[in-house]
């Protein structure tokens, strides 16, 4: 009996193709296991609770302009330089970026598992066979030469990796999130530096010209004393007050010194780069009447950090996919052509050749649950990273109403520390008048001196918080970043479990 082995025919190798198709067909447009993401649905009040600065009478367009660039409010043009400069040089913003490089690199790698592996290989192998002691025969040396390819394609059926890419794209608009936070809290910091920096110069010179005053009137008081008007008390308390505005001079030189500092840090540069630059005094930034406030559902769109929290919810559920694609079988197709000779001459003739293709199917029936373990370990993430969520919303919520009733209380300080300035500018003047004629006595002076003083350097103090409340009120409003066309890292689709590929989409679920 004689048994005869064919090679398949034409219309196995027509099943066979058709097989392979299908198989490649639900790879593109099968379902993929786990949840979908779901945009968090966070409830936020209606209004803000604190009082609010007059509404600017601005179209919507140029509302999302001047929070995108709202240090040019202040219309100082040393500050727009340093802000822009800030932003091409700031190592922590470059910091952020260079993560972004990472992650949009890791989504290549978590996409390159949707796609076949194929491997070149080219071998040469020299072998002896063992001698043959029962008949007498020597051993034999054989040379093999080999070259070809191995392909291998792991269908993606479940979506497994699918969802992979899914977390990968939540993980590059993390990071694009994350830029932009670091934009936000840079250009922030800037201003509140370059603010704060202006104000130590106004004090400084506020303290300049009470010395003047003071010292004037130790001079005046001196005088009298040695004319036997008045007594050497009069004299010890003038130089006493001349010694302790003198002593304020110093600190303030010192704070002026350091903001100078940090801002030269801030743009990329050595601590005292900025010196030169910033010696001339100038007054303190002037804050506008009014802001671009919108409503408190506005800083969901707009703070970075809550994006990125909500990127962050997306990753999470994806992964929750990926750990669940592991409870099913996974299916193969493998294959290898190639040439195959025992001397070079014929190495590449067509009769050489060699192939072989094959599916398989693997599928872990036991592991002692390790992968159901790993699932709950991926649906814990989502559910932490849905409270960090809402607490990301929560703080950002806080933030603006703590800085409305901040800003709206200090105005108010600074009216009434405008009266009191020049009341207490009058009380120097009929002060000294008073002491000069022999009316009043020095003590008089020493208060009104004092108190001048003290308002003024209050004043000036109160116009440098209204100014950085705005700053902290912009900042808090997540101002600082401008969206572009198409920012979106995902397509509208994608928070429904679709990727976009360059074939037919997947469904939504399985």
């Amino acid at each position: 009996m004689r048994y005869e082995i064919h090679g398949p025919s034409r219309k196995g190798v027509l099943r066979q193709s058709l097989i392979v198709v299908w198989l490649c067909f639900v790879t593109v447009t099968g379902c993929m296991v786990g949840p979908n993401f779901q945009r968090p649905q966070e409830p936020v009040p209606a209004r803000w609770s604190g009082p609010l600065p007059p509404p600017p009478p601005q179209p919507a367009t140029l509302v999302e302009k001047e929070l995108a660039c709202w240090w040019t409010v202040f219309e100082d043009q040393t500050l727009t330089s340093l802000i822009d400069r800030a932003v091409q040089s700031n190592l922590d913003l470059k910091l952020a970026e260079a993560r972004i490089h990472q992650a949009r690199a890791a989504r290549g790698v978590a996409a390159s598992g949707i796609g076949p592996t194929v491997d070149t290989t080219v071998s040469f192998t020299r072998s002896r066979s063992p001698e043959q002691t029962s008949n007498g025969t020597e051993g034999v040396v054989s040379n093999q030469y080999q070259a070809g390819f191995d392909a291998g394609w792991e269908l993606d059926i479940f979506g497994g990796v699918r969802r992979g890419i899914e977390a990968a794209d939540a993980d590059l608009q993390a990071a694009v999130e994350t830029r932009r936070d670091v934009l936000v809290t840079l250009t922030a910091e800037v201003a509140r530096n370059y603010i704060d920096f202006r104000a130590f110069q106004q004090r400084i010179a506020i303290s300049g010209r009470n010395l003047k005053a003071q010292q004037h009137s130790a001079g005046l008081t001196r005088q009298r004393f040695e004319a036997g008007f008045v007594s050497g008390l009069d004299v010890a308390n003038a130089q006493a007050q001349v010694a302790t505005t003198a002593a304020q001079i110093p600190l303030l030189e010192a704070s002026a010194q350091q903001s100078i500092y940090s801002l030269s840090v801030l743009l990329g540069q050595e601590p005292a780069a900025l010196i030169q630059e910033l010696s001339p005094a100038l007054a303190v930034p002037a804050a506008p009447p009014s802001v671009p406030m919108g409503v408190p559902s506005d800083l969901l769109r707009r703070r970075a950090d809550i994006r990125r929290a909500e990127a962050e919810i997306h990753a999470a559920t994806a992964r929750i996919g990926v750990a669940t694609a592991d409870l099913f079988p996974r299916f193969t197709l493998s294959g290898s052509v190639g040439l195959q000779a025992s001397d070079v001459g014929p190495w590449f003739s067509w009769a050489n050749r060699l192939w072989s293709f094959g599916p398989s199917v693997g599928w872990r029936v036991f592991e002692t649950g390790r992968i159901r373990s790993n699932i709950e370990v991926q649906k814990a993430l989502e559910e932490q990273s849905l409270i960090v969520y809402r607490q990301t919303v929560l703080t950002a919520l806080q933030e603006v109403e703590n800085v409305l009733v901040a800003s709206a209380k200090e105005q108010e300080r600074r009216q009434a520390l405008v009266a009191a300035v020049a009341a207490n500018r009058k009380a120097v003047d009929l002060a000294m008048r008073l002491y000069v004629e022999g009316q009043a006595d020095f003590l008089n002076v020493l208060q009104a001196q004092q108190s001048l003083y003290a308002t003024e350097d209050a004043f000036l103090q109160s116009a440098q918080s209204v100014s950085t409340n705005l700053v902290a009120l912009y900042k808090a409003l997540g101002g600082g970043w401008e969206a572009e066309p198409q920012e979106e890292v995902w397509s509208p689709g994608f928070a429904s479990g679709e990727l976009v590929l360059p074939w037919p989409s997947s469904a939504p679920g399985m």
